[in-house]
C-alpha cells in the first residue's frame, strides 16, 4: 500500500497538447444529483426508472464504475468536492457540527458550519485560468452571513439554496441570486406554481448562451431527488402499480434526466458539443428506506446514505467529451471527489496548492494508463456518535466505527456487497489500514472524538 503523495504543482504553462488536447480550453459542466442512487440509472444497471439522456451520455462517453463521493452526506461531500481535501482534513465533516458553528437562518434549532472563506475552490482555480464560473442548485457549505457564499468562493454567478434544510422545499418562496434573496411570489401563501429546479435549468441554459465564447465552468448541484417527495407531475409513472413515493421519486429522477437532455441539446445548437466536457454524478448514495429498496437504488450494495459502506459512498459517474473520452467506455479505476479539483486544474492549465489530497485523473479520463493509481489509499470519515472511518486500496475496503473499534475488512473484487468480514485472515492488511486511519484523521474542534 503506497503512502499518500502530496499533490504535484500543476503549472500554469502546462501544454494542452501533452494529452492530445486542442489548444483551446474546454468548457466544463459538472452536474450533480442529490441522493441519487447508483442503481437509479439505466446505464448503471437500473431497470425501474427511465433515464434516456444519462444513458445516451454514457453511450457517447465513459462510465466510471468505481467513483466515490467525498462523504456519505450532503455538506461534507460538497466541501470535499470544492476544496480537494478529504473528510479527515476538511473543515466540514457532517451536516451539523457537534461544537460551534452558527444557528441557521432557515428552520429552527440546527447549527451549521461554513467554510472560512479563504479556501481555494475548484471555481476559484478555474477562474484564475480564465474561466467564467457559474453555479445553480444547492451550495450547503456557506450560510448567508458567512464569507463562503458562492460568489465569495470563486463563482461569478449563482442561483439556488445556501442551506441544506431549505433545499428540500421545491416550491420555496425564495432562492438566493448572487448575494440577494430572489423572491418567488408565485409560491407564496401555499401556492405551488414554480418548481425550483426548473429555475436552475433555466439558469444553466442562460449561462451557456451568455458564455458561449468560453471557456466556462458550470457547476449544477440540482436538489433532485432529495426528499421532500415533490414533483409537478409523475408523468409516465402514473399508471404504475408502485407505492406513491416511488412514483414521485422516479419522476424526479426522470425530470433531472430531462434537464440534462435540454443542456446537451443547447450545447449542440450552439456548436459547443465537441469542446465541452460534461460530467454527471451524485453527491452521495441513496437514502435507505422502503422506496429506494423497492427501486433497488443502491444496486444491491451494502448500506445507504449516512453509512461508509459502498451504498453510501459509491456514486455513478459519466463523463463525455467527444473525440477525447472514449464513447461507450467503462472504467473501474477507483477515484473520488478529492480528485476533481486536480483533474480540472490540469485540464485548464491552472495552478493548485501542493497539499491537497487528490491527484489528477486527466490521463485516465483520456484513456491513458496511470500506473499505481488503483492501489493508492482513499480515505473517508463521518462523525456520528463515534467516528466512522473507511478506506480503500486496490480491491480492499476497510471500515472502523470508533477510533478504538475493530477494523472490518472486505474484498470488493470477490465480495462487492461487503457481506464477509475477512479481517481475521489478513492481519497485516488490517494493521496497515489502522495506521492509515490514525494518520489521516486530523482532529477537529467541531467534531471532537471522545
Amino acid at each position: 500500500m503506497k503512502s499518500r503523495t502530496p499533490l504535484l504543482i500543476f503549472l500554469s504553462l502546462l501544454q494542452p497538447l501533452a494529452f492530445g488536447l486542442s489548444s483551446s480550453k474546454p468548457n466544463i459542466i459538472f452536474i450533480m444529483a442529490d441522493d441519487l442512487g447508483y442503481g437509479d440509472l439505466g446505464c448503471f444497471g437500473g431497470e425501474m426508472i427511465s433515464t434516456p439522456n444519462v444513458d445516451q451520455l454514457a453511450r457517447e462517453g465513459t462510465r466510471f464504475t468505481h467513483f466515490y463521493s467525498g462523504s456519505p452526506v450532503c455538506a461534507p461531500a460538497r466541501c470535499v468536492l470544492m476544496t480537494g481535501l478529504h473528510a479527515g482534513r476538511a473543515r466540514i465533516r457532517n451536516n451539523s457540527p457537534q461544537e460551534g458553528g452558527e444557528l441557521e437562518q432557515f428552520g429552527e434549532g440546527s447549527r451549521r458550519l461554513s467554510l472560512i472563506g479563504n479556501e481555494p475552490t475548484v471555481a476559484s482555480v478555474l477562474k484564475q485560468a480564465g474561466y467564467a464560473t457559474g453555479v445553480s442548485g444547492k451550495w450547503g457549505i456557506g450560510e448567508p452571513t458567512s464569507q463562503a457564499t458562492p460568489t465569495q468562493m470563486g463563482f461569478d454567478e449563482w442561483l439556488g439554496y445556501l442551506n441544506q434544510n431549505h433545499a428540500p422545499y421545491y416550491y420555496t418562496h425564495f432562492l438566493w441570486r448572487n448575494q440577494e434573496k430572489m423572491p418567488i411570489p408565485e409560491n407564496r401563501n401555499g401556492d405551488r406554481e414554480v418548481y425550483s429546479n426548473d429555475l436552475m435549468r433555466d439558469f444553466a441554459l442562460d449561462f451557456i448562451r451568455d458564455h458561449r465564447e468560453g471557456p466556462f465552468f458550470l457547476y449544477l448541484p440540482f436538489t433532485i431527488p432529495h426528499a421532500l417527495m415533490e414533483v409537478p407531475s409523475v408523468g409516465e409513472y402514473a399508471d404504475k402499480n408502485w407505492p406513491e413515493d416511488a412514483k414521485i421519486y422516479a419522476a424526479m429522477v426522470s425530470r433531472l434526466d430531462g434537464y440534462l437532455g435540454e443542456i446537451v441539446e443547447e450545447l449542440e445548437r450552439l456548436g459547443l458539443t465537441e469542446n465541452t466536457l460534461v460530467f454527471f454524478t451524485s453527491d452521495n448514495g441513496a437514502v435507505g428506506n422502503e422506496r429506494t429498496e423497492f427501486l433497488d437504488s443502491a444496486a444491491r450494495m451494502r448500506g445507504s446514505k449516512g453509512t461508509v459502506y459502498e451504498g453510501g459512498l459509491r456514486v455513478p459517474l459519466v463523463a463525455k467529451w467527444p473525440k477525447m473520452i472514449e464513447a461507450g467506455g467503462s472504467d473501474d479505476t477507483p477515484w473520488m471527489f478529492i480528485d476533481v479539483a486536480p483533474t480540472l486544474a490540469e485540464l485548464s492549465g491552472a495552478s493548485l496548492p501542493v497539499d491537497l489530497d487528490g491527484v489528477s485523473l486527466l490521463p485516465t479520463l483520456l484513456g491513458e494508463r496511470q500506473d499505481g493509481l488503483s492501489e493508492r489509499f482513499l480515505y473517508w470519515e463521518y462523525p456520528r456518535r463515534r467516528l466512522w472511518q473507511a478506506g480503500r486500496s486496490g480491491k480492499w475496503k476497510a471500515v472502523r466505527y470508533g477510533m478504538d473499534g475493530a477494523i472490518e475488512l472486505y474484498d470488493l473484487e470477490a465480495d462487492p456487497q461487503e457481506s464477509e468480514d475477512v479481517s481475521s485472515r489478513s492481519t497485516e492488511l488490517v494493521q496497515e489500514f489502522e495506521k492509515w486511519f490514525n494518520a489521516e484523521h486530523i482532529p477537529s474542534p467541531h467534531w471532537p472524538v471522545h
